[in-house]
């Protein structure tokens, strides 16, 4: 088992850091009281390996509890219960630059001056820094950089994840815009199979709807341009640190149009080697009546 205990100054990158050990297949837990370190760590040791990477955020916000972190930790040592200490810290400058861009007031001084809180928490977490096994300077660190770090210590080949999810998603302008998407194209510049009544009752997955749009030179220009799009950004959106980009494609109802150009697209992005889902939100709306999401 891999038990890592994340600590650090506040406003130094803990949450970013345990959001990413859970990219990581870590069980993460956030501002467990140090006291129950001892009773959790046995509980997960007796799952048989059923779970074997375990994340803490440990830090002064558990108030007096904090100071038990040493005896759990002894404890640990031990009972042979191996763990690693996560220490994120910052310089005060960027601290403070960090907390007057969030508004939030410092756990230590939540009516006084933030640097006096930071210079508190460093006094308080000097000893279980000294003892830290890897120490993170986010200072100078963008999010993308910091994430490349926690999995260059804590993945399972010290390497970066190579691939971006892509999940391409047809849907109709009528029943609203995915919420989660991240690029949105409209197909409604294609004539539409709707108006075509031996068309119709079909959808873009059956061949003769698929026919019909391919058929169109705009449709096969169409997705030439998007598929070089995508290629473009896809290793450019995976170097910034994105690793999930849903690409909706949108005609009016969701049935025919976006679904063929869906599939298509889906097809040459799985056949250049991405890793790439496909969903249809919208195919039966228009079956079903139309309920609008």
């Amino acid at each position: 088992m891999r038990f890592v205990i994340v600590t650090g100054l506040s406003g130094a990158g803990k949450t970013q850091a345990i959001r990413n050990l859970e990219d990581l297949g870590f069980f993460c837990v956030d501002n467990l009281p140090p006291t129950l370190i001892p009773k959790f760590a046995e509980a997960c040791y007796q799952t048989d390996g059923k779970i074997d990477k375990i994340a803490l955020v440990i830090d002064i916000r558990g108030g007096q509890f904090f100071d038990d972190i040493f005896e759990s930790l002894n404890y640990l040592q031990k009972q042979g219960y191996k763990y690693e200490i996560l220490f994120l810290d910052a310089s005060d400058e960027v601290l403070i630059k960090r907390f007057k861009e969030s508004r939030r007031k410092h756990p230590l001084a939540p009516d006084g001056r933030i640097l006096n809180g930071i210079l508190m928490e460093r006094n308080r977490l000097r000893e279980i820094k000294d003892r830290s096994d890897n120490i993170i300077d986010t200072s100078k660190l963008a999010t993308r950089e910091l994430r490349e770090e926690i999995t260059r210590i804590y993945s399972e080949e010290g390497q970066m994840e190579t691939q971006l999810i892509v999940t391409v998603l047809s849907f109709g302008f009528k029943y609203g815009i995915p919420v989660d998407s991240d690029l949105v194209f409209d197909v409604r510049f294609l004539p539409n199979p709707f108006y075509i009544p031996e068309l119709k009752k079909h959808s873009g997955r059956d061949k003769i709807v698929v026919d019909y749009i391919m058929d169109f030179k705009e449709t096969v220009e169409f997705i030439d341009k998007l598929e070089d799009i995508l290629e473009f950004l896809i290793p450019n959106y995976l170097k910034e640190g994105k690793r999930q980009l849903i690409v909706s494609i949108g005609c009016t109802g969701g049935r025919h149009r976006s679904v063929t150009i869906a599939n298509t697209i889906y097809n040459r992005l799985k056949n250049n080697g991405h890793r790439v889902n496909i969903d249809h939100r919208d195919i039966e709306e228009d079956i079903k009546g139309g309920k609008k999401l």
